[in-house]
Parts: structure tokens; sequence; C-alpha cells
């Protein structure tokens, strides 16, 4: 008992409190590249597999800085230099931040668990309650940047002691160790603060050259003619006059190129749409081959948007020799469409005309008897006639529809028939349904037969 007070008093020597700096809410990180150049994050960086996202401070206010949201290749950064700058200044501004709280908070845990130990008279109970803390204290250092590293080893080395004492009191091996690594706080560098004007000038030409994107590119510029602007005395008179003028050109270029590139686009696309239209392949690939050529000419400024004008030439393309396809197979079979078009153009003309009654049967309102009785005559038998009539394979799902149709018809005469016989409410309403299919399908099969005596179109 009195040896583990004494290593209470001993751990009480060993949290001796610091006082912690103040520090910025937001941390600068730095971007490394590989030929010496940086860049600023304001904040973390985000390192996909191609690029790396961040926001780069673009004039403003050095506390509440502009910010702009910038891609760069991931190739270009030097990221082992990159990943220990980012790290030691996670580390200093944690250290700066809540280090001593959190550090405060553990000793404050571990003095109360070396408290218990020593007032407890269960000695088993006290091992297993030192052996936890000593594992908690142990791993804190990994997941706090390894803040206060060398009094972590102190405090692991007071509760050390302590389980062993308690080992022999209990009667265990006193020599067993739970050996678990604790991380080091990494190898600090000198962190720098917000670049000055000129040094995020540098850095926003500098990211306009690397940047694939024409929309960053243009505010990248725009920024920097803000930053320009806004300069003051922080930039000679003559400098900036001269870095207005060479981003006032840059821009000028980067919309100019927007303005011919989109003329570009929608002259070809228009003409490729109307080709297409008309089934000509030909032109078609004649101004997929000009999209090369006119692309040279503006200087290849634009990469992504003649890939996308490929794409939708190539489409276009496609719906032409499509279109080119279907129309042949139109001309091949437009003599048995007109074959087939004789053959029931009688029972559709009966059908057309038939129109007018079956409209006032689906509204329970007629036909008038003797005109019923004349419709059903006419429209019996009918179906099974077309029914028996031969149609190719390409023709059958139309012509199931005007059989469909007639039925419905028949089925809608004949249940008005027995309606009115009867004065039956029910057969009625069968009859209006009846009707009403009737006239739906009648109709698809009218717009169809229609469509099928025309050369295809594009839809």
């Amino acid at each position: 008992m009195a040896r583990l007070l004494g290593l209470l008093i001993v751990f009480s020597c060993l949290v001796v409190p610091r006082v912690a700096s103040g520090a910025s809410s937001v941390t600068l990180f730095r971007l490394f590249l590989l030929d010496g150049g940086t860049f600023v994050s304001y904040g973390e960086f985000v390192r996909l597999e191609e690029n790396v996202l961040f926001s780069m401070p673009v004039g403003g206010p050095p506390d509440s800085p502009r910010l702009q949201v910038a891609t760069l290749r991931s190739d270009l950064v030097d990221w082992p230099r990159t990943d220990r700058y980012a790290a030691s200044v996670r580390y200093q501004q944690y250290a700066q931040t809540r280090g001593e709280e959190d550090f405060r908070l553990l000793s404050n845990e571990v003095a109360d668990a070396l408290n218990a130990i020593a007032l407890s008279k269960d000695r088993q109970q006290a091992l297993t309650l030192a052996e936890r803390v000593r594992q908690r204290v142990a791993t804190w250092p990994q997941s706090h940047y390894g803040y206060r590293h060398n009094d972590i080893r102190e405090i692991v080395s007071v509760l050390d002691q302590a389980i062993t004492t308690l080992r022999a009191a209990t009667g265990a091996n006193p020599f067993e160790l739970s050996l678990v690594a604790m991380a080091g706080p990494p190898e600090l560098e000198p962190v720098l603060g917000m670049p000055g004007v000129r040094e995020q000038l540098d850095q926003v030409f500098r990211l306009t050259t690397e940047s694939k994107m024409p929309p960053d590119r243009l505010a990248l510029l725009q920024a920097a003619l803000m930053m320009i602007r806004e300069a003051g005395p922080a930039l000679p008179a003559a400098d900036q006059a001269m870095l207005r003028r060479s981003t006032e050109r840059l821009i000028r270029g980067e919309l100019d190129a927007d303005r011919r590139y989109g003329e570009l686009s929608r002259r070809l696309t228009d003409r490729a749409a109307r080709a297409a239209e008309r089934a000509d392949a030909a032109t078609i690939e004649r101004l997929v081959a000009r999209i090369t050529k006119e692309d040279e000419s503006l200087g290849r400024k634009r990469p992504q948007l003649v890939t996308a004008l490929h794409v939708s030439l190539q489409a276009r393309l496609a719906d032409a020799r499509r279109l080119r396809l279907l129309r042949d197979q139109w001309t091949l079979r437009r003599s048995t469409y007109r074959q087939y078009q004789r053959s029931v153009s009688s029972s559709l003309l009966l059908l057309s005309k038939s129109t007018p009654s079956l409209e006032a049967i689906r509204k329970l309102d007629g036909p008038a008897p003797d005109r019923l009785v004349a419709l059903r005559s006419q429209l019996s038998g009918g179906a099974e006639r077309l029914q028996r009539m031969y149609t190719p394979d390409y023709l059958r799902d139309i012509h199931e529809r005007l059989v469909g149709a007639w039925r419905f018809a028949e089925n809608a005469t004949k249940a008005r028939f027995r309606a009115v016989s009867d004065a039956d409410s029910a057969a009625a309403w069968e009859a209006s349904s009846s009707a009403a299919g009737a006239l739906i399908m009648l109709s698809r099969v009218q717009q169809e037969m229609q469509a099928l005596m025309a050369p295809p179109t594009l839809r």
C-alpha cells in the first residue's frame, strides 16, 4: 500500500501543466511540387486518384481570405515532403489548441485510477484496473498525434511499477509485460503563414497553366485580376499595370476560345442532326473528320469539348446508319405493307364508320335500335375472318391489335343489344367497357397503319 501511494505522488510530479499558446482556427497546409514550387491549402486538402482538391486563398483579409476551389494533378506533388509537412502542421495545431486539455483529462483519469488502486482492498480487482488504464495510456498517443510522447512513456512506467507490485501481491508472475507501440510526434517543420499578395498571384498563375478545365482557368484569372486591383502598395505600380494587362489579355483569350469552340460545336452538331434525319452517314463522317482540323486551327484549347463533340457526332452517325437500315428495310417491305393495307382496308373502314355508334355505347346513350341491329350484323364473325388472314411476322402485332379492336366492337354491340332487350344495366356497362376498348385499339391501329405507309424517321 505504501509503495502504491508513493507511485501516486511520483505521478503527480510528472503531469506538470503547460500553457498553450493561441492558434488560428484554420490550418494552412502546403502542397510541395516536384519542381520546387508550392501551393497553399486553406484547410485540409483532398487527395483523389489523379487529382488533389484544395481551397486556395486568392486575396482578401489575411484572417478571412477569399477562397478558390482548385484542382491539381497528383503526379506533380512531392508527396513525401507534403505528407511530412502536413503531419507536422497537424501536430503543432493540435498542441496549440486541444493538446493540453486532452492530456489533462487523461492525467486526471490516471490519477483517479491510481488513487482507487491504492485504496482498494481487492488486489486482483486493482490489478485489472491498473492493466486497463495502462492499455488506455499506451495507445493514447496514436490518436493524439504523438503529443507529449515522453510524458506518456513516464506515466506508463509508473503504471508498470504499480502493476508489478500488484502482481507480486496476488502471486502472479510479476515480470509479464504488455508491449504496445507508442506513436511519437512527427518530425517538426516550421509552420509557414499566409502567403503575401505576390506569392498568391504566383500560385494562381502557376495553377492556371496546370489546369485542364477552362472554367477553372477563367475563375482563377478573374480572381487574380481582383487581387491585382486590390493590391495597393503591396505591388509596385509598374508591376500592377503589367500584371493587369497580361491578366486581362488572358481572360479575353479564354472568353474568345469559349465563343469560337461554342460556335464550332453548334455548327457541326446542327449539320450532323440534319444529316442524321436524312440518313446521310457520309456527311456526318466528313464532319467527324473535320473536328480535328477545326481544333488545330483554334489552337487545341478545349480538349474536353472536342471529346464531347466527337461523342455527340458519333451518336448522330449511329442514328444515321440505323435510319438507313430502317429505310432500306421499309423499301423492301413496302409492297407487302401496301398489300396488307388493301386487305384490311374494308375492315378498317367499317370500324371507322362504326366509331359514332361505339362512342354512343361507351356513353350508355344509344345508338338507335335499328342502327344497333345493323351494326351487330355487320360486325358478327369479322374477328374470326381477320384471325384466319395470313400476315408476315413483322405485321403480326398490328394485325393482332386490329383483331382485338374488332372483337371489342363485336362484344360491345352484342352486350348493348342484350342490355336493350332485357333492360339490363349491368349488360349496358359491360357494353360500355368493350366499346371503350374498341375505340382505344382502333385509334392505335390507325396510327400504326399511317406510320407503316410512310418512310421511317428519327424519333
